[in-house]
């Protein structure tokens, strides 16, 4: 890579660091718990969410913000649950950075929330190396993808917090090998925490409810 491509991508990422950093202590002034998700297109990271906030909301304060290349379908399906939802359409942009979250939250009130999400755009490459000031992010690798996406996309799964293993109640049908799916993922990350769900049965939906009551990882 020439070395003026490099230098631009250093000075990108360091920008997109510092505004993270700044997000973050944004965050915790106003404690809020930050959850970025991110997967490849058909994961089913927008039902999983849709779930998430219909469970949440009973007892908590919810709202999320969805990054796509276009459209804002997926904001105005999650917001028919009443949940404050808003879109960022990236363009060409193949990834969510913090400036583009910065931006998005303007007039939000933070304290009045517990939880805000954040949907990522649909890529397993780019939004690894961008930190949006999140408290866990969460990466999600869906039965019908193929066990061995955590060989092939290592970075992301290096970077993130916590792994879930999507459509579980498929994964008969799609023929999904388990076993090796949990080996590749702690083969690319020793003990990255594993949960596994069915957004549309609600199996393991306890136990993530759970693991975002619990005391998040601490993040710089």
């Amino acid at each position: 890579m020439p070395p003026r491509i490099v230098e631009v991508r250093e000075g990108v990422l360091k920008k997109n660091d510092l505004l993270a950093r700044e997000l973050r202590e944004r965050f915790r002034h106003a404690e809020v718990t930050v959850v970025s998700l991110v997967s490849s297109p058909g994961a089913g990271k927008t039902t999983f969410l849709e779930r998430t906030l219909r469970e949440l909301k009973a007892h908590s304060r919810v709202a999320a913000l969805v990054g796509d290349l276009a459209t804002d379908n997926d904001a105005r399906r999650l917001a028919q649950d009443g949940v404050a939802v808003r879109q960022i359409v990236t363009g060409t942009v193949c990834h969510l950075e913090a400036q583009m979250v910065g931006e998005a939250l303007a007039g939000w009130d933070l304290p009045a929330l517990d939880y805000l999400f954040i949907e990522n755009v649909g890529n397993l490459v780019c939004p690894a190396s961008y930190d949006l000031g999140e408290d866990l992010r969460t990466v999600l690798l869906s039965v019908t993808e193929g066990e061995d996406k955590p060989l092939k996309y290592p970075t992301i799964f290096n970077s993130a917090d916590l792994a879930l293993i999507t459509k579980t109640d498929m994964a008969e049908a799609a023929g999904f090998d388990r076993a090796a799916a949990l080996h590749n993922i702690h083969e690319v990350r020793p003990g990255l925490e594993i949960l596994e769900v069915s957004a549309r049965t609600g199996a393991g939906m306890a136990r993530w409810l759970e693991r975002l009551a619990a005391p998040m990882p601490a993040r710089a």
